[in-house]
């Protein structure tokens, strides 16, 4: 556990730093507990998402980097590899593909990546891939641009 304590004390100490670098990511761990973080992520321009921001929520394992942590979307999305309920994301080096070298801002960087290129294929909501899978991609657009309005945009009074 110590290790895992230092692992993150740096990468907290790294996005401190390095809060400009990177727009379109804020990492905000729990003042009262180092395994719990959360990050405000922007959508991806070009898509859907755009000009949204996406609250994802981290619980981080004791074992980290050795295990990766658990990430999911608290902000409703409409994405073929997100679970509308649950918020869960099927993402590949969230689970088996996962490596010790991978921080809490690349899985943030993935996140976003995932975002702009859905994986029909595997999907967990099964209604936004049969969309893509059918080729209806104006209707998973307009879908996915709801829901961001929706869900992830500034409400305007």
């Amino acid at each position: 556990m110590q290790a895992s304590r230092a692992r993150l004390f740096k990468e907290y100490k790294e996005v401190q730093r390095e809060k400009s670098a990177d727009p379109d990511i804020q990492l905000i761990c729990d003042d009262s507990n180092i395994f719990k973080w959360t990050a405000l992520i922007k959508g991806p321009s070009e898509t859907p998402y755009e000009g949204g921001v996406f609250q994802l929520a981290f619980a981080i394992p004791e074992q980290y980097p050795l295990l990766p942590p658990q990430v999911r979307f608290l902000t409703k999305i409409f994405h073929p590899n997100v679970h509308f309920k649950t918020g869960e994301i099927c993402l590949d080096i969230l689970k088996n593909a996962w490596s010790p070298a991978w921080t809490l801002q690349s899985v943030c960087r993935a996140i976003i990546a995932l975002m702009a290129h859905p994986e029909p294929d595997s999907p967990l909501n099964c209604d936004s891939g049969n969309l893509l899978r059918s080729g209806d991609i104006r209707g998973f657009q307009s879908m996915a641009r709801m829901y961001t309005k929706l869900a992830a945009m500034p409400k305007k009074n």
